[in-house]
């Protein structure tokens, strides 16, 4: 999976292959499930449009952890080592984002929230 300056250089470079520059737009979601931006007033854009960065989505990021857990009847456990956690990240209905427009138009790839 690309990171987002691959993602950003890559959608550029297909801009310009396509002969129509790359744009920044603003929108804002009129959905979240399925995913829906509204950008300008006649353009809805629809999952199959829209590319996400990983600031715009949930993900998993792994990370180290030293601590004890709650104590409980008096009792608590170590709780270390290595441990996967989700980044609740979800575009929500009502946010503002910023996209690029790529590919002569055909995908917009959602870079972050205002």
């Amino acid at each position: 999976m690309p990171n987002a300056l691959e993602a950003v250089k890559q959608a550029a470079m297909d801009a310009v292959k396509a002969g129509k520059p790359t744009e920044v737009l603003f929108g804002t979601v009129i959905s979240a499930d399925p995913l829906k931006i509204q950008v300008e007033q006649k353009l809805a854009l629809g999952e199959k449009q829209i590319i996400l960065c990983r600031n715009v989505k949930d993900y998993p990021v792994e990370m180290s952890v030293e601590h004890f857990t709650e104590e409980t009847d008096g009792h608590q456990h170590p709780y270390r080592g290595k441990k996967v956690f989700l980044v609740h990240n979800r575009l929500k209905a009502g946010e503002e984002v910023v996209l690029l427009r790529v590919q002569g138009g055909q995908k917009y790839l959602v870079i972050d929230r205002l």
